[in-house]
């Protein structure tokens, strides 16, 4: 079904299923794999190794989030643009895209793999906890150029409606590189490089096959001579700035919560700091799924006016991911052990017991979570990057380290406490936005 046909004819409710159930599908296969990456290293090369992917895990999202500013950021004006029928304008912007999701690659990746030791030092780490997230990190410096684009290339067979060949792209990218991490890791006793590797050759191998229908003519979207302007720019930057300040908000907040743990609990705080992040890498992906592959529906429909069409599609959006957070809330609270053993091979009834704690407090994050980022998506879609970029960077970076501070005198545990505060502030922060857009979002539809 093409991309014109899918947004603007088909009913809301199947259109969800058609669009967000596929793209929530995609995003569990990625965070599948990513939970399957943190027990193979857990289990494979050891506590230590498994604490240095955590301390280096920050640099490599800053680094796809580079891309993701980009990609994110084009596929906004592109779904607009069609809704418009503005379609020399929508391939402009894509081949624009595409060659800039390219080049910063390079010159980020090079940055990184330069400065890599440095940056580890700075987090206080040292000897061969230091040397392996170095090693860990540069494997995604080098690899930069080819990989980035691989997220971008989602957005942009979804905008063109080939919405189960981008989920079933994503699935082959999370198998290819689990088997990849096992034959490396298992088979060949490579040490925490080949579990980077791996990452970076599923990535290679999809991103390359999901070029196909661009290079052969058969998406709507095409490659076409660039046209470089700054308005473009301007807009790809401001649609793209949302999920990029989310990115490296939310990184800064690691490293800055990576260099207290250090001090606070060492190795095990930096650990069990990973557990959560890991539980929230396969929680985030289907809110993130259900509600990215929305945006380009609610783009196009939004450029061509039909508002109603908007509206009803993010009632479906908001609903579902309550759904989903709601549900992972329960599965925390209820089975901390089972999902800190994943992560932890025979570990001191010490470490199991802060894990356990840790994760209980935890899944009360998701008990109001769903709302911010339900919110944040809707005004990212609409062309609405300021409200959106207000809650990204509030809930990244502003609440947590606003109650580091305020919960500092209860050590480890007002760290774990930290997610649940944030979610209920940008909860608060995000009824407030859509109660000052109310007006604009329900003006009726254009004739």
């Amino acid at each position: 079904m093409n991309s014109p046909t899918l947004f603007a004819k088909t009913p809301p409710l199947k259109l969800f299923f058609l669009a967000a159930i596929p793209g929530a599908v995609s995003m569990l296969a990625s965070a599948l794999y990513q939970t399957i990456d943190g027990v193979f290293v857990g289990r494979f090369l050891g506590a230590t190794a498994f604490a240095a992917v955590n301390l280096a895990m920050p640099f490599v999202i800053i680094n796809f989030s580079l891309a993701d500013l980009i990609g994110v950021g084009s596929a906004v004006p592109i779904s607009v643009c069609l809704g418009r029928k503005q379609e020399e304008e929508a391939n402009n912007i894509f081949t624009c895209a595409c060659l800039m999701i390219v080049g910063t690659g390079a010159l980020i990746g090079s940055v990184l793999f330069a400065i890599a030791p440095l940056l580890i030092r700075l987090m206080g780490a040292q000897g061969e906890f230091a040397a392996l997230a170095v090693q860990y990190l540069r494997v995604y410096a080098l690899c930069s150029p080819v990989t980035t684009i691989v997220f971008a290339m989602d957005n942009y067979l979804r905008i063109c409606g080939i919405i189960r060949g981008s989920m079933l792209l994503n699935i082959l990218m999370s198998v290819l590189s689990a088997v990849l991490e096992f034959l490396f890791l298992f088979v060949f006793r490579w040490g925490i490089w080949g579990a980077a590797l791996a990452t970076c050759a599923g990535m290679l191998i999809c991103a390359l096959l999901a070029l196909i229908p661009f290079l052969t003519r058969k998406a709507q979207l095409r490659f076409c001579r660039p046209r470089f302007r700054l308005r473009m720019l301007r807009q790809i930057v401001a649609c793209g700035s949302p999920n990029f300040l989310n990115n490296i908000a939310g990184r800064i907040t690691s490293i800055l919560m990576n260099a207290i743990l250090v001090r606070l609990g060492g190795e095990t705080g930096v650990s069990v700091y990973g557990i959560l992040m890991y539980a929230e890498g396969f929680i985030q992906p289907l809110l993130y799924g259900m509600c990215d592959s929305l945006q380009p529906a609610v783009g196009y429909n939004w450029g061509a006016g039909q508002l109603s069409r908007v509206r009803a599609i993010e009632r479906c959006c908001f609903t579902a991911s309550g759904i989903v957070s709601l549900l992972s809330a329960l599965v925390l609270a209820l089975l901390p052990e089972p999902v800190a053993r994943l992560f932890l091979a025979d570990p001191d009834p010490q470490t199991l017991s802060l894990a356990v704690g840790a994760l209980r407090l935890f899944s009360l994050t998701y008990v109001t979570r769903w709302f911010s980022f339900a919110t944040q998506s809707y005004m990212l879609a609409i062309e609405e990057p300021v409200p959106a970029s207000v809650i990204s960077v509030s809930t990244a970076l502003f609440f947590p380290v606003l109650l580091i501070l305020l919960l500092w005198p209860l050590g480890l545990t007002g760290i774990w406490q930290n997610f649940a505060g944030t979610s209920v502030l940008a909860a608060l922060l995000s009824a407030w936005i859509l109660k000052k857009y109310r007006r604009r979002l329900y003006r009726p539809d254009a004739s």
